[in-house]
């Protein structure tokens, strides 16, 4: 019987038991995964600790998962026992995890399983945040907030190999200069410096064409005053305080705020999946996209990277491997 690391009651980090899971049998179009990594990400904690919403009771920790397909569901077509894949799912913490093939892709070969468990949630996030819904097209000035995080390193690469300009922000420097070795055009750190002064400065008074709203209420005045005209505001995060205010003054320059969740949207599976796995998959097997991988631990130190990721200082992924 498989392990995972179960969350029975919601609290800190010690509600995390690793325990046998009763998977049953495998449904009908689903397909069974035996985990060889799987990524950590910032809402995690916020299930574990009960304010994500939604969120209910009891459930098996993790999001995103690499790994070697062990059984296939009846009706499942394209995927077959031994594929090396990759993606979305629930309960990847763990060490079989059973998965919708639509949320799932062939993994190439040139990546190792950390470097896939590295992608799903971040860098989806980020494509639907810059194709589907901004628009990003070569040329465009990109502001990515928290540019060391797992969705703005992502973002970061996206922006270049397409050709942007991008300004990146972080509350600490040696992000800022991990950034800046990864090709960021423009840093700024939010605690000391104003963004949109320096945005000003740096465009000649044009402004930013998308803004990757990801903090919110911390920044959210800043990002808004660095957007340029028809600038597109794409939000996605909370990190720093989820209501926010605005001024209307934003009709002026006929700026668009966008709000975004992959979760929800309908246009993520008939948009952006079918986009990522046409031109994204192409470029990793390329070697033209790298996945950011900051550490990687043993799964049994779970509590470990959830540490790391209220620590905030890593850039790009936390990714855990099997070890149990």
């Amino acid at each position: 019987m498989a392990k995972g690391y179960r969350v029975a009651a919601f609290g800190g980090p010690e509600v995390m038991v690793w325990e046998s899971l009763d998977l049953g049998e495998l449904a009908p179009g689903d397909v069974r995964v035996r985990v060889g990594a799987s990524g950590i990400n910032f809402a995690e904690t916020r299930m574990r600790a009960g304010d994500y919403s939604g969120q209910e009771l009891p459930f098996v920790m993790g999001m995103e998962v690499a790994g070697i397909i062990e059984s296939v569901g009846a009706g499942v077509t394209g995927f077959n026992e031994g594929d090396r894949v990759f993606g979305r799912a629930r309960g990847a913490h763990a060490e079989v995890v059973d998965c919708d093939p639509d949320h799932l892709m062939l993994l190439p070969d040139n990546l190792s399983f950390v470097q896939g468990a590295a992608i799903p949630v971040g860098w989806l996030t980020a494509w639907h945040a810059l194709y589907t819904v901004g628009r990003m097209k070569a040329g465009d000035r990109i502001l990515v907030e928290a540019v060391g995080g797992s969705v703005g390193s992502a973002a970061l690469a996206l922006a270049k190999q397409a050709g942007c300009w991008a300004l990146g922000t972080a509350s600490r420097d040696d992000k800022l200069a991990h950034a800046t070795s990864l090709g960021c055009d423009a840093v700024v750190n939010y605690t000391r410096d104003s963004v949109s002064e320096q945005v000003a400065a740096l465009t000649d008074g044009q402004g930013m064409d998308i803004g990757l709203m990801t903090i919110g209420d911390a920044t959210a005045d800043e990002l808004i005053d660095s957007m340029g005209m028809d600038g597109r505001v794409v939000m996605f995060g909370s990190t720093g305080g989820r209501d926010i205010t605005f001024n209307l003054r934003i009709g002026i320059l006929n700026i668009q705020l966008l709000s975004m969740s992959i979760s929800t949207s309908p246009a993520f599976m008939t948009q952006t999946m079918p986009d990522f796995r046409a031109r994204a998959l192409p470029l990793f097997a390329s070697g033209e996209l790298v996945p950011v991988v900051d550490t990687v631990l043993p799964m049994s130190e779970l509590v470990r990277a959830h540490e790391m990721v209220d620590e905030r200082t890593h850039f790009g992924k936390v990714i855990l491997v099997n070890d149990q």
